[in-house]
């Protein structure tokens, strides 16, 4: 993977020179910056495919009219370079990069319908003094923009915006909001006022001070018409063919294998399609309720993987939070990025590629929310008062427990769900923060500007989208992608990884595979409270029985207990009256009180302070004095 950053209009070449230092981490291998004119492009390498010079960035097109920087993998490069070529043209290298170029040459803006991959990618056209910028459909690849002064600067994080004179840090209020409510800000809100999110799917032109957009992707909305058996078969071929595509590169590469449904299917292509033993990694932790690592180990000896597993201990989690809080780019209130930091650390020590099972939850309805969707219309079916006086109180009874999704937990969120607008539901459920607590945690004339905004209007316009879509049920699968999958799942995966020089590629978002699952009946995805039921049934008879259905665990840590323990002090000292009041816009009292309730067992606030710990810890850095 790589980094990109860049401007058109003023700046120096020192500042060109420290946007794309500060993303080394993604691209340590090699280093380009070009400066002419106003024009600005730079790039910082992860070396993949064709890890020779030739292959370095900024990349120009022969006559020298295009410029391209390019964050990501093309897997279908070689099926237009050869397209491409029976046209005439002419390759130099064995780049996705330059294939990017001539296709742009010979499309326009039309060419990224025809790359299927994850990538970000910045194009400037000196004859047309035009700057283009692009996302891929599933948003697997960052890219943040903004306009200020007549100056548009670009990047693959917000830290690389921030090294130019223009660009000037301002609290957005309304994405604080939204953070506290969603666990993350929500494209193409970013932290800061002024910055933008590029959508997924969607290409950016900037050309003599205005700026168009446009879309290069849409979800199909009809219900496919097909019966299960012949959509096994489909699905089975297009698993096979998209992982085999990602098994593409002239450096080492391996598996993320948790033990799951989704990683372990992932793991069977790769080893089906390896003439040796596929390398697959794991980490685990010796609290029960949040290890997985037998599970892995099984799926290993089942495939004949070379597996690389190491155990964490608690003091090594525990010594990374600290600095890794620190280098988060934009709060992400998400405590698994800790182990996947660490698996991202200890894989690259053997490997520079890992495929991991992004996607398959939001594809194939994979999340225990979709089976309590189930029960919904039951519930309600129950008087208000009879779930208000007696069912609220009997949950609130239930006790505290520090295991991974507890019973109580889970009860708890169902409850807390349920009551309001049927179209938020499952934002509700996931969120760390209802509007009542968001309340309390705001100072009142923070609130007063801020708390009368739909916080949850990202989700209308998702909706909006796939209006057409026959089936509500879908409509939420698209959902999930749009929001949770993409500024949670894959924003964690790619910081993680990238601080690690790691790359990461997610073959069930292949767009072949999302183009063809996500029309597919519902009942395909749930049946009977059955999850994932098209993938189970493709994978019964190729993976151990206990693995293909077993209950969906989420990779985390026992963050709860350790808040009581050996992480209370740092979030004592991190969410002290100094560090809340001095950030002006929260109620110190209200977060005391989360803390003193948590400390005591009072009730599980863990959620709640991770996501304080890590946007005080964010700010710190980015407003010390």
């Amino acid at each position: 993977m790589c980094g990109i950053a860049g401007f058109v209009g003023k700046g120096e070449q020192h500042e060109l020179e420290r946007m794309i230092d500060a993303l080394k981490h993604r691209g340590p291998d090699d280093r380009g910056v070009f400066l002419d004119g106003g024009v600005g492009l730079a790039h910082a390498r992860l070396s993949i495919i064709d890890i020779s010079p030739s292959g370095h960035q900024p990349m120009f097109s022969s006559d020298r009219s295009a410029a391209i920087v390019f964050n990501g993998e093309i897997y279908n490069f070689r099926e237009l370079k050869e397209e491409l070529s029976a046209e005439g043209r002419v390759f130099t290298t064995g780049s996705d990069t330059e294939v990017i170029l001539h296709a742009y040459e010979r499309w326009g803006t039309d060419c990224f319908k025809h790359l299927n991959g994850m990538f970000a990618i910045a194009i400037y056209d000196f004859p047309k003094k035009s700057l283009i910028l692009a996302r891929d459909r599933m948003g697997k690849k960052p890219l943040y923009w903004s306009q200020a002064g007549g100056t548009v600067l670009f990047g693959s994080e917000l830290r690389a915006l921030s090294c130019h004179h223009l660009f000037k840090k301002k609290l957005d209020l309304v994405s604080v909001n939204k953070y506290f409510a969603y666990g993350y800000v929500p494209t193409p809100h970013t932290i800061f006022e002024g910055v933008r999110k590029l959508e997924p799917g969607t290409f950016l032109e900037h050309r003599e001070g205005a700026i168009r957009t446009g879309k290069f992707w849409a979800v199909d909305q009809r219900e496919a018409d097909i019966d299960l058996a012949e959509a096994i078969r489909i699905v089975d071929r297009e698993l096979d063919r998209s992982v085999k595509a990602r098994l593409i590169a002239d450096v080492p590469l391996g598996i993320f294998l948790s033990g799951g449904l989704d990683s372990s299917t992932i793991a069977y292509y790769a080893q089906k399609h390896s003439k040796r033993k596929i390398k697959t990694f794991s980490v685990g932790f010796h609290e029960k309720s949040f290890d997985e690592s037998a599970y892995a180990r099984e799926v290993a000896e089942h495939l004949g993987t070379d597996h690389h597993h190491v155990m964490l201990p608690p003091d090594e989690a525990l010594k990374v939070i600290p600095s890794l809080l620190d280098l988060i780019d934009e709060p992400i209130a998400d405590p698994s990025i800790v182990p996947t930091y660490l698996l991202s650390k200890h894989t690259r020590r053997e490997v520079t590629v890992a495929l991991g099972g992004d996607g398959g939850d939001e594809l194939f309805a994979g999340y225990p929310t979709f089976q309590a969707d189930v029960f919904v219309a039951m519930y309600r079916r129950i008087p208000a008062w009879i779930r208000k006086n007696i069912i609220g109180k009997l949950v609130n009874a239930l006790a505290v427990s520090d295991k991974n999704f507890s019973l109580g937990f889970k009860v708890r969120k169902f409850v807390e769900g349920v009551e309001g607008d049927p179209k938020y539901l499952h934002q509700r459920w996931l969120s760390v923060m209802d509007d009542s607590a968001r309340r309390a945690l705001f100072n009142p004339d923070t609130w007063e500007k801020i708390g009368r905004k739909n916080v949850f209007e990202d989700v209308d316009r998702y909706r909006d989208e796939v209006a057409a879509m026959p089936d509500e049920r879908n409509r939420v699968l698209y959902e999930y992608m749009r929001t949770y999958m993409m500024d949670q799942v894959l924003v964690k995966v790619d910081r993680a990884s990238m601080l690690n020089a790691l790359e990461v590629r997610a073959p069930f978002l292949d767009r072949s595979i999302v183009d063809f699952v996500a029309p597919l009946p519902y009942a395909f995805k749930l049946r009977n409270l059955r999850t994932k039921y098209i993938l189970k049934e493709l994978m019964k008879d190729r993976l151990p029985k206990r693995i293909v259905m077993r209950t969906k665990k989420g990779f985390g840590l026992p963050i709860a207990r350790w808040l009581k323990g050996d992480l209370k002090e740092f979030c004592d000292e991190t969410l002290s009256r100094k560090n809340i009041d001095g950030i002006g816009v929260l109620n110190y009292g209200y977060v005391e009180g989360l803390k003193q309730d948590h400390f005591s067992g009072r009730a599980d606030n863990a959620r709640q302070l991770w996501a304080l710990m890590v946007f005080v810890a964010w700010h710190k850095r980015n407003f010390a004095v």
